[in-house]
């Protein structure tokens, strides 16, 4: 199935201690572009996160946001140190005993001595945030695809109809062009009876005049290669993965050949169906560009 370079996916990710948000978004690009916003807490999975998303991604701008919320207390923990305290209370205690000195420290004052109360930031259990930024990024990135997947469906569809066009275009033009030779034919027998005023006209002197035309106005090859083109990029279209860099350049070869069927036309009914080839095929291009 073929993918489009526009997608969209998003996936939140909750525990009792985590929250992980991870939303992916693209537009169009020749390559594939990865740009990731992580969180500080996050940026040891940077490389971790970018390989699974080259398993999804092949080409695109693509946007990636992670947010990531820390339920555990703002990672903090308050300890109390028993021990300390008393020592400090027993060593102020025999002060005021030597001095002969009150004392009336209180738990406020206590709290305040160096390494009664510590803070220490609660280690981050990294294999299981690993995991959980894992599952959020793998399911965000089925999402993802999934929106490539339908808008690429889309792309197909419109496509088929545009090179079904083109087919009927060819069509007209190999149908007209005999009629065109044949109007040529009568218009340069009548040209030529009224110049010299007679019906004996030399057939042969006519005859090359009608080749030379045949020639300079021949698309036989281009309509030939026009129906190979179409039906080479209708092939392509059914087959999976990358192909937006093949079908690009067929199409290149089809606006090529539409060009020179306009050039070689002196038909105006011919231009203008080639004028016709020339617009659908231009949408065609503007199409295979969204195409991963």
């Amino acid at each position: 199935m073929i993918k489009s370079m526009t997608g969209y996916g998003r996936q939140e990710y909750v525990t009792e201690d985590y929250k992980i948000l991870v939303e992916i978004k693209s537009v169009n690009h020749k390559y594939c572009d990865i740009s990731l916003k992580l969180p500080r807490h996050l940026n040891m999975f940077d490389a971790h996160i970018r390989n699974i998303l080259h398993g999804y991604i092949s080409r695109g701008k693509v946007d990636v946001y992670i947010n990531y919320e820390d339920y555990t207390k703002a990672g903090i923990s308050i300890k109390y140190n028993n021990n300390i305290a008393a020592e400090y209370i027993n060593t102020l205690n025999r002060i005021g005993n030597d001095f002969g000195l009150s004392n009336d420290i209180n738990a406020a004052m206590l709290s305040r001595y160096p390494e009664v109360i510590t803070v220490e930031e609660i280690t981050t259990d990294e294999n299981l945030l690993k995991e959980i930024v894992s599952k959020a990024t793998i399911e965000a990135a089925e999402k993802f695809v999934k929106s490539r997947e339908t808008e690429g469906a889309n792309l197909k569809k419109d496509i088929l109809e545009k090179l079904d066009y083109l087919s009927e275009c060819v069509d007209f033009i190999e149908e007209r062009y005999p009629k065109v030779l044949e109007e040529y034919r009568e218009k340069l027998y009548a040209k030529v009876s009224e110049l010299i005023g007679s019906v004996n006209i030399d057939e042969s002197v006519l005859a090359t005049e009608l080749i030379v035309y045949s020639d300079r106005i021949c698309v036989d090859e281009e309509m030939v290669r026009l129906k190979s083109h179409i039906e080479a990029m209708k092939s392509e279209l059914e087959n999976k993965g990358s192909i937006g860099r093949k079908l690009d350049f067929i199409a290149q070869e089809l606006n090529r050949e539409a060009n020179t069927t306009l050039s070689k036309s002196s038909d105006i009914a011919i231009s203008n169906k080639a004028i016709d080839l020339k617009t659908a095929i231009e949408k065609i291009r503007e199409q295979v560009q969204n195409i991963e």
